[in-house]
C-alpha cells in the first residue's frame, strides 16, 4: 500500500525544524519514499539534509532549487518530479506523534468515488480565507494526502497566502471530493514555521486581498 505513495517536505533555511519534521516522521515510516525540497536556502540546510538522506539513503531523495522559488510552486514542481499515485504532502514546521495514518488515509482514497484530497478540512472564501460559513472545502497543506492524477486536472499550486487556493477552487468546481481526516490526532503543527522567520513574500497583493476579505468583498 505505502509503494504508491511519496511524502514531500519543503525547506527554506529551517534545518532545525526539516531535521525534526523528518526523524519524527521516519521514528513510525523508516521506508516511505520521501522528497526532501529545498528552495534556495542559503545556510547548513544542504548539510542537514544530506545527514537526513545517509540515514534513510534508499528511501530519501533531495530535490534542489538554486533560488527561492517559494512554497506553492515548490510542492508542484516536486508533484511533478514523482509518478507515485499518491502525495502526501509534510510541512517542515510538524512533529509526527503516531503511526498508521498514511495506511488509513490511503484506504479512503477512492479513485471511483472521485477522491481527490484528505486531511484537515476547512472551508475558505474566494481570497483564502477561513469561513465558518459556506466556502471552497480545502485542505490544510501541513498533513495532505492528493491523488496525484486529479492534482494534475487541476490548477497547480502557487505563490499565495493559500496557495492551494485555485486547485480546491477547481476541485469543487469539477466534482471532487475531498474528505476531512484527524491529521492533528498524528501531526503535531507547529504552525508558522517558515514565515514567521521569513514572511510570505507575497507584496501588496496580499494585504489588499486581506482588506477586501475584511469588508465582505
Amino acid at each position: 500500500m505505502l509503494e504508491k505513495l511519496s511524502v514531500i517536505i519543503i525547506n527554506f533555511q529551517t534545518p532545525d525544524l526539516l531535521k525534526n519534521a523528518v526523524e519524527t516522521f521516519r521514528a513510525f515510516y523508516p521506508a516511505v519514499d520521501v522528497l526532501i525540497v529545498d528552495n534556495g536556502s542559503r545556510d547548513n540546510s544542504l548539510d542537514i539534509i544530506n545527514q537526513l538522506i545517509e540515514k534513510h539513503p534508499s528511501s530519501t531523495r533531495l530535490l534542489k532549487f538554486s533560488e527561492n522559488i517559494f512554497h506553492g510552486p515548490a510542492m508542484h514542481a516536486a508533484i511533478e518530479q514523482t509518478d507515485k499515485e499518491y502525495i502526501f504532502l509534510l510541512d517542515s514546521d510538524t512533529e509526527t506523534t503516531k503511526g498508521s495514518f498514511l495506511e488509513k488515509m490511503i484506504e479512503l482514497m477512492q479513485p471511483a468515488k472521485k477522491i481527490y484530497s484528505i486531511g484537515q478540512l476547512d472551508r475558505v472564501d474566494k481570497r483564502g480565507f477561513i469561513t465558518n460559513k459556506n466556502g471552497t472545502p480545502a485542505i490544510r497543506t501541513y498533513g495532505m494526502m492528493l491523488n496525484r492524477n486529479h492534482y494534475l486536472q487541476l490548477h497547480p499550486f502557487e505563490h499565495h497566502g493559500l496557495p492551494t487556493l485555485k486547485n480546491f477552487t477547481d476541485a469543487h468546481r469539477l466534482g471532487f471530493a475531498v474528505l476531512n481526516f484527524p491529521i492533528e490526532n498524528y501531526v503535531r503543527h507547529l504552525g508558522r514555521g517558515t514565515a514567521s522567520r521569513f514572511g510570505y513574500q507575497l507584496g501588496i497583493k496580499s494585504k489588499i486581498d486581506f482588506l477586501l476579505h475584511k469588508l465582505g468583498l
